[in-house]
């Protein structure tokens, strides 16, 4: 349990002085992590008080490297699951440019921020979404593993916009999502992280649309509903740019909510601006970058540039915001009309 004299070599080389050594064992958790070893030479025996001081400073290195592997196994786990949890392929919108931009966090842990782009059925219908989990780690993780599936699978079976989303807050309050946070919480606690945050983890922030093309052949339509989500900008080719969407409650707050949507053209020209919380959220001091319609100001400035152009100069606008790292994940989605 404390430090073990250690023999100094002496005598095997010409002219070597004797010493003192003492192994400390590293250890936390109780598991073993290594062993710490303390010399010095022309010392015949270590001084009480520098073992003392030693001994104090080997638990704090164990518990630092204890800290580290465990965390190390997080971000793993986390970047695994950050994987899959996103398509393994964005769909292409034939008339329509896109362009995505997903950054999570830097904080090692899986984030809430998910995508999509498919076809909706048979037709000419594609649906896209932009979605945020309120929380992180392994029940925001099963919430998004859940949600993404769930839109496509309620899109695909016919429902409209607003029905997808009154389905999907019905399931996300559903007994079944009970059994999957407690799921959660098992692998949480085999992996020996921190447990969860609740049902808060199930609350959710979504962004859903749809689009068919137009009858002229020139253009698209959209329908969309934004559920606690920030607002989507169009940005016209004159360099107008407004809001498209009614603010609504989150999803999985509130029990038989009827969701609204919103139905609008966009000509060739226009681009659809949609953008997660770490976006109009990101903080410089006090400010927000969306305080005083910064997104508005900054997709203005995006006249005549492609949806990738648009996409990229937003992304460097929120990076540029502020001197600190992102603390939550930013995610955009661009689409322009060709």
């Amino acid at each position: 349990g404390g430090p073990v004299p250690i023999p100094w070599p002496s005598g095997r080389e010409p002219g070597a002085a004797g010493g003192a050594a003492l192994a400390y064992r590293l250890v936390a958790g109780g598991r073993g992590l290594g062993t710490l070893l303390l010399a010095r030479q022309g010392l015949a025996r270590v001084p009480d008080d520098v073992t003392a001081l030693t001994e104090d400073f080997a638990r704090r290195v164990a518990l630092a490297i204890g800290a580290a592997r465990q965390y190390t196994r997080q971000a793993t786990i986390s970047k695994v699951l950050q994987r899959g949890l996103q398509p393994r392929k964005v769909g292409q919108i034939p008339g329509v440019d896109r362009f995505l931009v997903y950054e999570p966090g830097d904080d090692g842990v899986a984030g809430g921020d998910f995508y999509d782009i498919f076809p909706a059925g048979s037709g000419d219908r594609w649906s896209f979404m932009l979605g945020d989990v309120q929380g992180s780690g392994p029940e925001a993780a099963v919430v998004t593993g859940l949600a993404r599936p769930w839109l496509r699978l309620l899109a695909r079976e016919g429902y409209q916009v607003g029905e997808v989303l009154d389905r999907l807050n019905g399931l996300l309050l559903d007994d079944a999502m009970e059994a999957a946070e407690a799921t959660a919480l098992l692998v949480a606690a085999a992996g020996g992280q921190t447990v969860p945050e609740g049902p808060q983890a199930r609350f959710l922030s979504l962004l859903y649309g749809e689009l068919v093309p137009l009858p002229s052949g020139r253009g698209v339509r959209c329908t969309l509903a934004s559920a606690g989500h920030p607002l989507p900008l169009v940005l016209r080719p004159d360099g107008r740019v407004h809001t498209v969407a009614e603010p609504q409650v989150l999803l999985g707050v509130v029990e038989d909510v009827a969701y609204q949507s919103q139905t609008f053209d966009l000509e060739p020209g226009d681009t659809l601006l949609c953008v997660t919380d770490g976006v109009t959220e990101r903080r410089s001091g006090a400010r927000m970058f969306d305080d005083g319609d910064g997104l508005a100001t900054a997709l203005a400035g995006c006249v005549g540039l492609t949806a990738q152009g648009a996409g990229e100069r937003i992304r460097q606008a929120v990076h540029d915001f502020s001197d600190t790292p992102l603390d939550d994940d930013l995610a955009l989605l661009v689409l322009q009309v060709q």
